[in-house]
């Protein structure tokens, strides 16, 4: 549950170090650990960890999720078992720089479907924000040299990490239909239930396929640290964030993963820090700033988000 008097903002920033770790560790145990493996373990231990403290609040608004059992069967297809399952699919086969590109679509795919589905405004602050974040997180994977998109070819695992960005757009948009009463630790603990029953078919076939999780204690902690993190704390931030400031304000904050993916390599890699990734987390900042923080007092098209 967020701390009295902590900003969303904060819970934003935090929410994507941890999905940026989420990333680091799935590429670094993937010959170790398969995805669907992967996928099934991460929310099948934070169901394990989170049920026994919330299956009270489950029974008690039951009535409530019975009413809107089709949008939380939706959240979690969406947000737990696609999003989670294409991810951890794309990073087998993808480069990083490819993965990050394509993760940056999301805050732009967000304006768009809550544009187009929920009729929400998009400002000029937002527009400016979405190209000066993208540009940071362009000078990030081009490495300061633009000519290096030119080679960025696209493989399987780039359309599987397309797919989760398309999942998570939706599931950050369709949060916004809930009733104001539905949310927080028993929303999280319907679609991780949820979520972790569909993806058990898909990490049954992939097992029975002879792909199967090397039992060590780097992989163990990787498990461990994927359960709690990136999901349970990092999903009721997002979640309780989303519903505070709104898809579009939230969706900027995914331009931060490439920033936190760059400091992390220095951190926990050995990695250096360059010119070009200062210049680009810059770029970032000043966009999450513009769309999150700047009005401006043009007309904006649709209804503006609260």
């Amino acid at each position: 549950m967020k701390p009295r008097g902590v900003s969303p903002y904060l819970l934003l920033v935090l929410t994507t170090l941890f999905w940026s770790g989420n990333f680091v560790l799935a590429r670094s145990v993937r010959l170790d650990v398969p995805p669907l493996g992967l996928s099934f373990w991460r929310w099948a231990l934070a169901a394990a960890l989170l049920l026994p403290f919330v299956w009270r609040t489950m029974v008690r608004d039951w009535p409530l999720v019975r009413a809107n059992l089709g949008l939380v069967i939706l959240l979690a297809l969406l947000g737990v078992t696609g999003f989670n399952t294409f991810v951890y699919l794309g990073v087998q086969t993808t480069t990083a720089s490819n993965a990050v590109l394509l993760q940056s679509v999301i805050p732009l795919l967000i304006i768009l479907l809550s544009w187009l589905l929920l009729g929400v405004s998009i400002t000029l602050a937002q527009g400016l924000g979405i190209a000066l974040s993208l540009a940071g997180v362009l000078v990030i994977v081009t490495r300061g040299e633009p000519g290096r998109l030119l080679q960025l070819a696209l493989v399987e695992g780039d359309l599987w990490v397309l797919a989760a960005v398309v999942s998570w757009a939706l599931y950050s948009v369709f949060l916004r239909r809930l009733p104001a009463g539905l949310g927080g630790l028993t929303l999280l603990g319907y679609t991780v239930s949820i979520g972790v029953l569909a993806i058990l078919p898909l990490y049954l076939g992939e097992t029975l396929g002879g792909r199967t999780m090397t039992l060590e204690p780097v992989t163990i902690g990787s498990v461990l640290y994927v359960a709690v993190f990136p999901s349970l704390v990092a999903y009721l931030f997002w979640n309780r964030a989303v519903g505070e400031v709104g898809p579009n304000r939230a969706g900027q904050f995914i331009h931060l993963m490439p920033v936190f993916g760059s400091l992390l390599s220095v951190l926990l890699l050995g990695e250096r820090l360059y010119a070009y990734h200062l210049a680009g987390i810059l770029l970032v900042a000043l966009g999450i700033y513009s769309a999150t923080f700047w009005r401006h007092p043009s007309a904006a098209v649709g209804r503006e988000e609260t």
